[in-house]
């Protein structure tokens, strides 16, 4: 009889560590794809950094001009221009600077945020009139001029994070009575629009986002706006206008782990004090001479000799310890060598 035949179930003992190793191997990458998770199908956009002229509703690069009770409910501001004028009637809720550090501060965070949002990758090449179109979130990039001449929707599908930012080469103009909806969680503060050079609000259109333009921004007769409208190196003209500085919620916290009570290590007891016999032998010249010293050299001697006994004492636990322990490994060992001879 073939030795496959008689033993048809035994295996070398090679091709038994492989299947283990790959068992395990096996184990491991499963539970790291658990616990990494699915993989993005695609990183979010950023929002674009406005920096401290996120404060502000308007700002202008030489001049802001106003005609009517304009409303703006954050900071107004012109640099390196320092011309102001139509406020009041016009009224803002934050402060009024021109001309100073806070505005240029401001003005020089404008050139970052625009050079930001003009170098975004684009998701998507779009062209003239933005009427009719849903869009979703992605960098929306027009070789030149954008227009709107009714209802843009953006739909952020559910995340409220999601942002929203187009490039125009040239410049944006909106018609009468146009709109831009948001659905799904789109949120006004993260939707951005860079402009080549000049953008124009159509009269009692609504209008969402961050205007960054180049040169100028006019928003016409009863415009309103949740959001801004930010000129790098032009005016900026209202008329009758509402503007809301738009201000995203911050995400809520994660909680804080639950507090968890450090294990408990189990310690050893401390091993007995070992009693030794007192000698029966009497001690003869040299221990006579010993019981003639000093008190102080007899106390020494006996801690001395105390110290000797424990540490011998540790040192022979320690080794009956590796024994007991060398003696376990080979009769594991000898067992192991019995039942492989029976087999064969």
């Amino acid at each position: 009889m073939s030795t496959a035949s008689a033993h048809p179930t035994s295996l070398p003992s090679r091709t038994r560590v492989a299947g283990v190793v790959a068992g395990t191997g096996a184990a491991l990458l499963t539970a790291l794809c658990v616990v990494a998770g699915p993989s993005p199908a695609f990183a979010a956009e950023a929002p674009v950094g406005l920096g401290t002229a996120g404060s502000y509703s308007v700002l202008g690069g030489q001049t802001v001009t106003n005609i009517g009770p304009s409303q703006l409910n954050a900071d107004l501001g012109v640099s390196p221009g320092a011309a102001i004028e139509g406020f009041p009637p016009g009224v803002h809720g934050g402060s009024l600077n021109a001309g100073n550090a806070q505005a240029a501060q401001a003005q020089a965070d404008v050139v970052v945020a625009y050079n930001d949002a003009a170098s975004r990758t684009p998701t998507e090449s779009v062209t003239g009139d933005l009427v009719g179109r849903t869009l979703g979130p992605g960098v929306y990039n027009s070789a030149g001029p954008l227009a709107l001449s009714g209802t843009l929707t953006l739909d952020a599908q559910g995340d409220p994070n999601a942002v929203f930012i187009f490039q125009a080469a040239s410049s944006l103009i909106t018609a009468s009575a146009s709109n831009v909806n948001l659905i799904g969680g789109a949120e006004a503060c993260n939707v951005y629009w860079q402009v080549g050079s000049s953008a124009t609000l159509g009269t009692q259109s609504s209008f969402t986002g961050t205007i960054l333009a180049l040169t100028s921004i006019s928003a016409t007769t009863n415009t309103v706006v949740e959001g801004r409208a930010l000129a790098r190196n032009g005016a900026v003209t209202l008329e009758n206008n509402t503007f809301t500085a738009p201000n995203c919620a911050p995400a809520p916290a994660a909680p804080a782990p639950a507090a968890t009570a450090p294990a408990v290590v189990p310690t050893a007891p401390a091993p007995l004090p070992t009693e030794t016999a007192p000698s029966s032998e009497t001690p003869v010249g040299s221990a006579v001479d010993a019981a003639e010293e000093t008190s102080e050299g007899t106390n020494r001697g006996i801690n001395i000799d105390s110290a000797a006994s424990a540490g011998s004492t540790s040192v022979v636990s320690v080794a009956a310890a590796i024994a007991a322990a060398i003696l376990a490994v080979f009769a594991g060992a000898t067992v192991l060598m019995r039942q492989t001879s029976r087999r064969r």
